[in-house]
């Protein structure tokens, strides 16, 4: 498969290797397996790398300790591959780390499901690169320019193991940033085969049609990251009224429906988003809870329009909330908290008693244990203390690796 006309522009993989030394702090993380090292961190450097060189990490002792991608503009300067032992970075290297990563979602294939995260970044041991899979399209997400020259044998190795009828090519913001470093390529890029259409391309989940917006769709196109948590709440959602909160596409409102749920309601700022949700109800109304469920949209932001649902007296049996990353900075780890604690207010105030509150969080910021206390305290706070059905955290194909890539955590739970 050539890339050569998408990817005629980008440098190849330079031969240099930049030797770096570190602070003892840094070198302690590299020997704990840690893949990144900050600028601060680095106390010596003997020449200046560009995105994607390879830089050699040695200790005080002058011992080899890991070798990683450069990256000069990012505060993470280097984006480590390989720890403890040297290895030698080349296309055969990226097709192990990828067939590797493939070999470990096999499972996935026998649920009906053709919509997963192939390649997870740092927890599959290829640090600020993500590959989804939507069915026979594959899209990757850049989160440093390091990969840039990298890009061809990357793309060689995912389409060897796992032949698509395209590849689109989507940028973190901070990478949309560096211009100069991206050599033509843009967020949303078909790099290669057929286009996309303007109505997204369509996946399977657990037996469920969807559709994803894979070239403007927030992260790649859906939140891939929450399938185990929507086929829970299915197994829930019998006989009850529902309220999805941050729905996005709707795809928890979709399981709570076929779920044999009675009426569905799907709350999101965005109109666009509850578009998609309408269409991938329609996608599967072949499913006869799916046709039978009543299935309501509402625009508006999340708190506000609860607190209109609260005063209306409107009251369901199920309620979802699943915000966004309010935390993505330690600074904002206060905010969040109060965020999340006035969703919990207003989430309980919809649940009738009896009722289950599904909340999640998905920032790393936020620990598990911070997360859960305060859902916990907020709901004894207003007199309703949860009855735990279950802890939940990342799925199969969003493996942890480290510290930070523990972001995911949902509370099922029953309020009286």
């Amino acid at each position: 498969m050539d890339f050569e006309r998408e990817l005629a522009n980008l440098p190849r993989p330079s031969g240099r290797r930049l030797a770096l030394r570190v602070s003892p702090a840094a070198e302690r993380a590299i020997r704990s397996g840690h893949p990144w090292v900050f600028d601060k961190a680095i106390r010596q450097q003997n020449v200046d790398g560009s995105p994607g060189d390879l830089a050699v990490i040695f200790d005080r002792k002058n011992r080899f300790l890991a070798i990683g991608l450069y990256a000069p503009a990012s505060p993470i300067r280097v984006r480590i591959l390989a720890h403890g032992q040297p290895a030698q970075i080349d296309a055969d290297w990226f097709m192990y780390k990828v067939e590797t990563a493939a070999e470990q979602r096999l499972p996935l294939l026998q649920t009906n499901t053709t919509g997963y995260r192939l390649v997870h970044g740092e927890n599959d041991g290829l640090p600020g690169l993500v590959i989804d899979r939507y069915g026979e399209t594959l899209v990757l997400k850049l989160y440093t320019t390091a990969w840039v020259p990298h890009l061809r044998d990357e793309l060689r190795a995912v389409t060897a193991v796992l032949p698509p009828k395209r590849i689109v090519l989507r940028l973190s913001r901070f990478v949309q940033r560096q211009e100069a470093d991206l050599y033509g390529l843009f967020d949303g890029q078909l790099l290669w085969g057929q286009p996309v259409r303007n109505d997204g391309v369509l996946f399977l989940e657990n037996g469920l049609y969807f559709e994803a917006d894979v070239v403007h769709g927030q992260k790649t196109g859906f939140f891939l990251d929450q399938r185990n948590n929507r086929a829970r709440v299915e197994k829930l959602a019998a006989g009850k009224r529902v309220l999805n909160v941050f729905a996005y596409t709707g795809g928890f409102s979709l399981y709570a429906a076929r779920g044999g749920a009675k009426e569905v309601v799907s709350l999101d700022l965005s109109q666009p988003a509850l578009a998609n949700a309408m269409r991938n109800f329609k996608l599967n109304r072949a499913h006869e809870a799916v046709a039978a469920a009543d299935h309501e949209l509402l625009v508006g932001d999340a708190f506000l329009t609860m607190q209109q649902l609260i005063a209306n007296k409107r009251r369901f049996e199920m309620v979802i909330i699943d915000p966004p990353a309010f935390a993505k900075r330690q600074d904002e780890v206060e905010r969040a908290l109060t965020a999340y604690g006035r969703l919990v207010r207003l989430g309980l105030k919809l649940l009738r008693p009896g009722g289950v509150l599904v909340m999640a969080s998905c920032t790393s910021r936020v620990t598990a244990d911070q997360f859960f206390e305060l859902v916990h305290k907020t709901a004894l706070g207003v007199g309703r203390p949860l009855q735990e059905i279950e802890r939940t955290g990342h799925a199969l194909d969003h493996p942890i690796g480290f510290p930070e890539g523990a972001y995911l955590k949902c509370l099922f739970a029953v309020a009286p």
